[in-house]
């Protein structure tokens, strides 16, 4: 796994043992199983849900039933990549204005036909405001962004 963090843009990726549309399919139908347990902040939480569609939703659910949505498919080009607006605050609050979103782009490139580099690259981060230096050193550290492309990385390799 490389990672690179520019002023406003953080830069991870990852190579996996599956066809560019295996990998596809794997990252955006079980990212439930990506995204780390304790990464909410929702009570009673249950499963993160990835809905696979321009205007999807990308959200947290509670065994009441309740949810908050962090994120939002913009673009959905499958099998080579996705982009989602990240709704998250330097201090992991929801952000309701659209114009302090920062997007988070997903490609996959095919390395052979059963190879694919996963490359994310989360962009725009300054325009969540003041603070937003912590979020970047956030997503880019190791709770971060390489923790969900690690676990991505385990799941795929699983027979």
């Amino acid at each position: 796994m490389t990672e690179t963090t520019t002023a406003t843009a953080v830069h991870q990726d990852v190579t996996v043992d599956l066809s560019q549309e295996r990998a596809f399919a794997l990252f955006t139908e079980r990212f439930d199983e990506i995204k780390p347990r304790d990464h909410t902040t929702l009570e009673g939480f249950e499963r993160s849900v990835f809905e696979p569609f321009v205007g999807g939703r990308l959200y947290d659910r509670a065994t009441d039933g309740s949810s908050y949505t962090w994120g939002e498919v913009v673009t959905w080009e499958p099998p080579e990549r996705f982009v989602f607006s990240w709704r998250l605050s330097p201090a992991f609050e929801v952000e309701q204005d659209p114009a302090r979103f920062s997007e988070v782009e997903v490609r996959f490139v095919a390395e052979g036909p059963s190879r694919t580099r996963v490359e994310l690259e989360h962009r725009h981060l300054d325009r969540h405001g003041a603070g937003w230096e912590s979020e970047r050193d956030a997503v880019a550290g190791a709770n971060g962004w390489p923790l969900y492309l690690g676990n991505f990385a385990a799941l795929a390799a699983r027979p």
